[in-house]
């Protein structure tokens, strides 16, 4: 099984912590938030992970050139951002022979066990299975509603008027099929420019345990104690 993981973003709402660092980089109890993904990764058997890069990519490099055991990384430098679409897209043909792939933002963070997302979504046999968990600020994420059976049949993207607080986590697993969905020009967010399309035919699967968006300062500390009274349990 094949993974990209989504960490160009320049990180600027988490400027003064982002001026040397790529977001992706910010350690929690010592470990990168990238570190822990590709450790969930490997613990979802997970083989190949594709990283897209774009601000300080050569903290990245070297970190990986660094770390040891699976899976295996490569990595894709984007001189203009794509978007998280855009580096779907982009990178089309080296998913196009697998059953599915996972897509994740590095920026959350998670004790969420992906090998739960591969099997929902192998079980379900969709072109799409989205992550979903409870928010209490539904204006700022994508927001969905699902039927008894599991069914997406709205997603709107930071609504104005929020219709539930059953939101996006930015962890899928998409049939390769899906990417011939997005057209237009880059950037192409996923949210903005393929989930819309999607309405009716994926399903969602609400998470169980930890899970943080790290956008800002005092995300990112919150995240860091919560984390850190987890590994203490």
């Amino acid at each position: 099984m094949k993974a990209f993981l989504l960490a160009a973003g320049l990180g600027t709402r988490l400027r003064p912590l982002t001026d040397r660092l790529p977001k992706c980089m910010l350690p929690i109890q010592g470990t990168p938030l990238l570190g822990i993904w590709l450790d969930a990764f490997a613990g979802a058997g997970v083989d190949e992970v594709l990283v897209n890069l774009h601000y300080l990519p050569e903290v990245v490099v070297d970190y990986l050139s660094r770390r040891t055991g699976p899976p295996t990384v490569r990595t894709t430098f984007e001189p203009e951002l794509l978007g998280s679409a855009g580096t779907l897209l982009a990178n089309q043909a080296w998913v196009a022979a697998e059953t599915m792939f996972l897509a994740c933002y590095a920026d959350n963070l998670t004790d969420f066990d992906l090998r739960r997302l591969a099997d929902a979504h192998m079980s379900q046999g969709g072109p799409a299975t989205l992550t979903l968990f409870r928010t209490d600020q539904p204006r700022s994420v994508g927001i969905v509603e699902l039927d008894d059976y599991g069914l997406v049949t709205a997603f709107t993207e930071k609504p104005a008027h929020p219709s539930g607080d059953l939101a996006n986590a930015g962890m899928y697993a998409f049939s390769p099929s899906v990417l011939d969905h997005i057209d237009g020009t880059a950037p192409l967010d996923i949210g903005y420019n393929l989930l819309p399309k999607l309405v009716g035919k994926a399903r969602g699967l609400v998470l169980d345990g930890y899970f943080r968006d790290i956008g800002t300062p005092e995300s990112y500390h919150k995240a860091k104690q919560d984390w850190k009274r987890r590994t203490k349990a």
